[in-house]
């Protein structure tokens, strides 16, 4: 067992490790946790119809709650204590199993040693639960346990003893979970089960259920009112969107309808169009022949003079046409 504490408590240099067992480390709260419930759930409705069944035998049902406070996968004893069959046990030597029963649904070790003269002597498998059940009360009320607190509670006399109990009789039971600081001397509790409610406690439980119902309406309230919102948001958007879209579309459309009128209206007006095309064709016709630049020379000096010509220079100039091949075109006009 030291080994075990050793191992998994600390470091050699005193920083602290995760003490919970390899099986919940790799499993967690949802799969070990719910199996841990439904198992310990199976066990109470056994006990209960156990309980019911025995309606008028008195030291049965001692033997009966004997048996349940000694179960070790058994945390919970408020419905067993719940049953019509136990009530007959008031008033009788018996009673004081009822009063163990409701000492283990709602007290703690401490509670026993105050009245261990009104309470009958326990096994020591009452003790260890009456114990792992104390440490879970405690887990409710704070998070970081000292060990001086834990060894008062438990009535343990060192800290390798609390260390091994809480290791081995919680951590690996599955009740708590959490870590040993031994440089801190406390416990930093991750998890614990949950305990049956005290009658004192369910006022305040119902209270705090109905505020939560509150919150949760409210914030449902506003959750609808925002998907509300949303979607009206969603639909002015599709419109606006909408609306762009045409106008688009009609731009588009204007765009294209001056861009075909301005296409017919350059056939008619552009330079070389159909109307030069028309003006030519009614222009008379012109002689045309080739002249070189000496002839160009020679031409615009007879129209210098008056624009002068006979039919020499004309031919003259057709004869030097005929043998110059680097020549020029002229129209010239009857």
């Amino acid at each position: 067992m030291g080994i075990t504490r050793c191992s998994h408590a600390t470091n050699l240099k005193g920083v602290p490790t995760n003490l919970e067992p390899p099986s919940h480390r790799s499993h967690g709260r949802g799969g070990e946790g719910m199996d841990m419930e439904r198992r310990q759930s199976e066990i109470i409705d056994d006990f209960v119809k156990r309980a019911a069944a025995l309606y008028d035998a008195a030291p049965n049902l001692a033997g009966l709650i004997l048996e349940a406070t000694a179960h070790p996968f058994l945390f919970a004893f408020s419905e067993i204590l719940s049953v019509p069959s136990l009530a007959r046990l008031k008033g009788t030597q018996y009673s004081s199993s009822l009063d163990v029963l409701r000492l283990f649904a709602y007290g703690t070790w401490s509670d026993y040693k105050r009245n261990a003269g009104c309470l009958p002597v326990l096994l020591p498998d009452q003790v260890r639960k009456l114990k792992q059940l104390s440490v879970l009360t405690l887990a409710e009320i704070e998070k970081v346990l000292s060990y001086d607190h834990l060894m008062e509670e438990l009535d343990v006399s060192n800290v390798r003893e609390l260390e091994d109990f809480l290791i081995n009789e919680c951590m690996y039971v599955g009740i708590v979970r959490g870590k040993l600081d031994q440089s801190r001397r406390c416990f930093e509790v991750q998890f614990a089960a949950g305990r049956d409610l005290r009658p004192e406690q369910l006022d305040n439980m119902i209270q705090t259920l109905n505020n939560w119902s509150g919150t949760s309406d409210n914030l449902l309230h506003m959750i609808q009112e925002k998907i509300k919102w949303a979607d009206t948001m969603s639909e002015a958007n599709k419109m606006h969107r909408k609306e762009i879209v045409d106008k688009v579309e009609e731009v588009k459309k204007s765009l294209k309808a001056d861009l075909h009128l301005q296409g017919h209206g350059e056939i008619f007006s552009e330079p070389g169009g159909m109307m030069d095309y028309e003006e030519d064709r009614s222009r008379p016709k012109s002689s045309t022949f080739c002249k070189s630049p000496l002839q160009e020379a020679t031409t615009n000096g007879l129209r210098q003079e008056g624009g002068r010509m006979n039919s020499q220079p004309v031919l003259r100039f057709a004869d030097t046409v005929s043998n110059n091949s680097s020549t020029d075109c002229l129209m010239v006009h009857p």
